[in-house]
């Protein structure tokens, strides 16, 4: 086994990399437990902090998590955020595959053309007045279709996708078609499982960007309040103190109206945590494929 002796300005090197990465995980790890423990601690002692919470203060208090779980509007918020990040994982992920797919095939012509005018929309667009007029004028305001047909394809996630199926040898297309396979066949039995690092770490980034989604609701959905998505929920107990949440939850907890901030702290960990659950399941599909569809071999 060949021994490989580190320089000075290796060792240098190696311990600024690792002060760097202790640095950046204090600042990711430190709001979230401030976040954390102030949902739990005690309301009076966290109206008097003024700085960073790093443990409970007082004597530990779910009160905040009563009156959240009792609010009907968190629980029509999590089934409109499940079902808007499932379909448009659906939706994004079946026509990134095959527009990714199309657009590596070089037996297809115009291949370059049609390339060139989805990058020029990466960098010049309508806007989002001309996109909400769009909306508008298809009769999709104060529908689900409104929350998932503008975002449903991103030029940049073809591009990832056109970049990992480049990679993948012209001989297993070759051999597949020689046993009679279709594109569709070709495209989801063939090229599709090879790729599939690459279309998870699309699928995660559409998820998490679904799930926090909050703008486009306040745009497409002015007056139907039972579409709205988790996310416009919390803007709502977080803009608004919650008042009526408080006035509802009186017989919960007494003195409600003290429970306001936390209720702001619980409220964000109960819209973070089931992604955060989900992240580690994906996270081994993560590096692999942002570097299969970033290098083109």
């Amino acid at each position: 086994m060949m021994v490989v002796k580190k320089t000075v300005g290796s060792r240098i090197f190696n311990l600024f990399n690792t002060l760097f990465m202790l640095f950046m995980i204090v600042i990711c790890v430190v709001p979230i437990l401030h976040v954390f423990w102030a949902s739990i601690s005690d309301p009076a002692l966290v109206q008097k902090s003024s700085g960073i919470i790093l443990y409970p203060l007082g004597k530990v208090s779910t009160g905040a998590y009563k009156i959240i779980l009792n609010y009907k509007g968190i629980w029509t918020g999590y089934r409109n955020t499940l079902f808007y990040v499932v379909a448009q994982c659906l939706i994004t992920g079946v026509l990134t595959v095959v527009a990714g797919y199309i657009m590596s095939r070089k037996r297809f012509r115009y291949r370059n053309v049609i390339m060139a005018f989805m990058a020029f929309t990466m960098l010049f667009n309508g806007g989002m007045i001309p996109t909400f007029m769009v909306v508008r004028s298809l009769k999709m305001l104060d529908t689900y279709w409104a929350l998932l047909i503008p975002g449903a394809m991103s030029v940049f996630n073809v591009i990832i996708m056109r970049t990992a199926i480049q990679g993948i040898p012209d001989s297993l297309e070759e051999s597949a078609r020689m046993d009679g396979a279709g594109e569709f066949t070709v495209m989801f039995k063939i090229i599709l499982p090879l790729c599939k690092a690459t279309f998870a770490v699309i699928i995660l980034f559409t998820a998490v960007g679904k799930w926090n989604a909050w703008f486009d609701a306040l745009l497409y959905l002015p007056q139907d309040k039972s579409k709205y998505p988790l996310q416009m929920y919390m803007r709502e107990i977080l803009v608004t103190a919650s008042t009526d949440m408080m006035n509802n939850a009186g017989d919960l907890i007494e003195s409600a109206q003290l429970y306001k901030t936390l209720v702001k702290y619980g409220s964000i960990v109960v819209s973070t945590v089931p992604i955060l659950c989900i992240y580690p399941f994906v996270q081994k599909y993560f590096v692999t494929g942002v570097m299969i569809g970033s290098v083109k071999g």
